[in-house]
C-alpha cells in the first residue's frame, strides 16, 4: 500500500492570514482523511512548507493509530519551488526555510519510509486548494 498526500498552503497578502489543506489517499484513490487549518500570519511559501510538515505529522499519527504499513509516501504539490527544494534540485538560501527543511527531514526519518515529492498542476490539486480556501470536500 502506498499513501498519496496532496498539500497546499496559501496566504492572503503574502505575508498575511494563512491556511493549509491536506488530503491523504490510500490505494485506489480512496480518501483516508483530510485536514484544514488556519496557521496565522505567513508567506505563501511558509504556508506551503507548514502544510508538508503538518501532513507528515498527521500521517505519522494515522499510520500508528490505524496500524497501516504503507510501502512509501508520495507527496503532491502545485508549488514547483517547494517540490524542487524538497527533492534537492534547488538550493535553500534562507535560514528560516532551512528550518522548515530540517523539521521535514526529521519527520521523514521518523516514518522510516521512502518519501517522494511530485509537482502537479494546480487543477490536479483542487481538493487541497479548496481546503485552503475554506471549502469542504464533497467526497
Amino acid at each position: 500500500m502506498n499513501l498519496s498526500v496532496y498539500t497546499d498552503g496559501g496566504s492572503k497578502g503574502n505575508p498575511g492570514p494563512a491556511s493549509i489543506g491536506i488530503v491523504v489517499y490510500g490505494e485506489g484513490k480512496k480518501q483516508l482523511f483530510h485536514h484544514k487549518e488556519a496557521i496565522g500570519r505567513k508567506t505563501n511559501n511558509e504556508a506551503e512548507y507548514t502544510a508538508v510538515i503538518r501532513a507528515l505529522e498527521l500521517v505519522r499519527g494515522y499510520i500508528g493509530k490505524e496500524k497501516l504499513k504503507p510501502q512509501q509516501i508520495d507527496f503532491y504539490s502545485d508549488s514547483l519551488l517547494i517540490v524542487s527544494q524538497l527533492s534537492g534540485l534547488y538550493k535553500i538560501k534562507k535560514p528560516h526555510i532551512r528550518d522548515f527543511i530540517f523539521k521535514i527531514r526529521v519527520l521523514e526519518s521518523e516514518l522510516r519510509l521512502p518519501v517522494h515529492y511530485h509537482h502537479i498542476p494546480r487543477e490536479k490539486n483542487q481538493v487541497a486548494d479548496d481546503l485552503v480556501n475554506g471549502v469542504e470536500p464533497t467526497s
